[in-house]
């Protein structure tokens, strides 16, 4: 791929991708996106439509540069436990070690997180032999903080599972806090030092308003659908994520990686498709909202493109509201 990048454009052409996660990595641009498949299937609300079988890696020199696909890095017949979806993935690096956090459903057909290993930012993966115990859900987003300590953020509603798991046990029947309750947050857990386990067992993130009152289950401007991820900005600690059926990425701050996170505004307007799931990555001294669409494919949802632009905060910290096609 020699074609350079341009912000809000699609950064391949040649498959389909979404959900990226970017990160700097030995000095480039490293962005790890799912793979939509190319098929013509109906869509509902349970995402059997997103049939993901393998990850592939992008990296650019520099932003706008060219993008390289390294190719397949790990596909779902090399992962023991798992047996269809692989969604979402994120990307972190610790122990000389890089690691590939992704969710796939289990035999049972129940979300799980799982791992998998490389020496190289660009793979390929080696899968661990289980998923993570105790994990569920989908959307995994690690942070790695500056005093080492990582940190898992996941889950999603509807197809995602989380709805099911309020007690801690899976159950298939279970729906979603009532509108006049509060929504139910992102989860978070600290990593074991070998980046394979939970050390901590995963809490809920509670995310407030101004004057500290949760964001209601209602409230689907605001409260969490899905795609959680953290970035820290001048010491402080960005929860940005997506509102799923209002199609908006919004952001909370917290001076404290586990929460409470105090809700403040929209970072991205809805883009064309019903998904919207995003990174924020710092490189080479600004910031960017790596994120994705179905411009590409005239909005069929399962075919998105991963796209990019930049980000920008105001002085008192607050970010932007971008609009992805520059409506004014």
């Amino acid at each position: 791929m020699s074609k350079n990048s341009k912000p809000n454009e699609p950064i391949v052409t040649h498959i389909y991708t979404a959900d990226p996660s970017a990160h700097v990595f030995e000095g480039k641009l490293y962005i790890y996106p799912s793979h939509d498949l190319d098929h013509d299937e109906p869509s509902n609300d349970n995402g059997d439509q997103y049939k993901m079988e393998d990850y592939h890696v992008l990296s650019m020199d520099e932003a706008g540069g060219p993008v390289v696909d390294h190719g397949e890095v790990l596909h779902l017949k090399d992962i023991p436990w798992a047996s269809k979806q692989l969604w979402a993935p994120d990307a972190a690096y610790k122990n000389n070690t890089y690691y590939l956090f992704f969710p796939a459903r289990d035999k049972d057909g129940i979300f799980r997180l799982g791992v998998a290993t490389s020496d190289k930012p660009a793979g390929p993966f080696k899968a661990e032999e289980n998923y993570i115990p105790g994990s569920f859900s989908i959307d995994p987003a690690v942070l790695v903080d500056e005093d080492e300590k990582a940190y898992v953020y996941f889950g999603g509603l509807w197809g995602g599972q989380l709805e099911k798991w309020q007690t801690r046990t899976f159950k298939e029947d279970a729906e979603g806090p009532a509108p006049t309750e509060p929504a139910l947050g992102p989860i978070v857990a600290e990593l074991s030092d070998d980046m394979l386990t939970f050390k901590s067992e995963p809490n809920e993130i509670s995310i407030v308003d101004e004057d500290g009152n949760p964001l209601l289950a209602g409230d689907e401007d605001r409260r969490f659908f899905e795609g959680p991820w953290v970035h820290k900005y001048n010491g402080l600690y960005y929860l940005s994520y997506s509102t799923g059926n209002t199609h908006k990425i919004v952001y909370a701050v917290s001076e404290n990686p586990q929460g409470p996170f105090v809700y403040k505004g929209t970072i991205l307007t809805p883009v064309i498709g019903w998904t919207t799931h995003h990174s924020i990555v710092e490189y080479q001294g600004k910031w960017y909202l790596f994120y994705h669409d179905c411009e590409m494919s005239d909005g069929v949802n399962h075919k998105r493109s991963v796209k990019y632009t930049e980000l920008k905060y105001n002085e008192d910290g607050t970010i932007q509201t971008i609009d992805p096609y520059g409506h004014k």
